[in-house]
């Protein structure tokens, strides 16, 4: 499957509730009358937490970027069926009829977007995890750019190779229930999308995404190791001031898997 990354900001003049309600209650049900015409596969919202968690873990690996105000994420089966609809006459006018809605609540120059695919690292079976409102369950979503003195191919092969393993080997001991890395497809299509709404925010190189249940989330010194671990080997290849992390709560709004 591709994916669409969206990363949010809301437009100035809006609380974090009133950007959440009106995306939620009111672009969601736009979106997804539209899943027909845009081939649409999934569409899950994550809405960012409002609380000290994602501070603490911006402040445990140095200076960072502010956090986004959540995620939009849209699924297609292939990237062939991405392009037929894109390209189809009913895709250009549900597209325009999202960019003039996203137009209303989104801050659009300073909310990336781009297309990638994912790798799993630690994977559920069913795949069926998610961090829903009324549960111990959080999504720890971790944009990232590379280091300057790394291509994106060298940063995307360690980060696979090196960086992947060693959090596998820790994931339990961290109380994670799934862990995937979702890199950049460097897609001819996000230019279009990117100029449609006057991006002006350098797409990342990807992100990670871990889903922790803080109801089993061990306090345990091995726990704390792992975190260290992890962080120890991000700064080998990450650009922690180009990058960011938070945590949120996801809405599933479409889903045909």
């Amino acid at each position: 499957m591709i994916r669409l990354v969206f990363l949010l900001r809301r437009r100035p003049g809006l609380s974090l509730a009133e950007f959440h309600d009106d995306w939620l209650n009111r672009h969601g049900p736009l979106v997804a009358s539209f899943s027909s015409d845009l081939k649409l596969l999934r569409y899950v919202q994550t809405h960012t937490l409002d609380g000290p968690a994602n501070l603490a873990a911006q402040k445990a690996r140095g200076e960072m970027e502010p956090h986004y105000d959540g995620v939009a994420e849209l699924w297609w089966s292939t990237e062939a069926d991405l392009q037929t609809a894109l390209q189809s006459d009913a895709g250009k006018l549900a597209g325009a009829a999202l960019l003039a809605d996203e137009a209303r609540f989104i801050d659009l120059p300073e909310s990336p977007l781009w297309f990638a695919y994912e790798y799993p690292q630690v994977n559920p079976t069913p795949e069926n995890i998610e961090a829903r409102v009324k549960s111990n369950i959080q999504r720890v979503f971790f944009p990232l750019r590379q280091q300057t003195h790394l291509t994106e191919a060298q940063a995307c092969h360690y980060w696979l190779t090196q960086h992947g393993p060693i959090v596998r080997a820790s994931a339990a001991a961290a109380g994670m229930l799934c862990y995937r890395q979702v890199h950049r497809a460097n897609s001819p299509l996000d230019a279009a999308l990117q100029e449609a709404r006057g991006t002006r925010v350098e797409s990342y190189l990807g992100h990670a995404e871990a889903w922790v249940d803080l109801g089993r989330a061990p306090a345990t010194n091995e726990a704390k190791l792992a975190s260290k671990t992890f962080i120890k080997d991000e700064h080998n290849f990450i650009d922690m001031a180009r990058s960011t992390i938070w945590m949120g709560k996801e809405h599933t709004i479409i889903d045909k898997r």
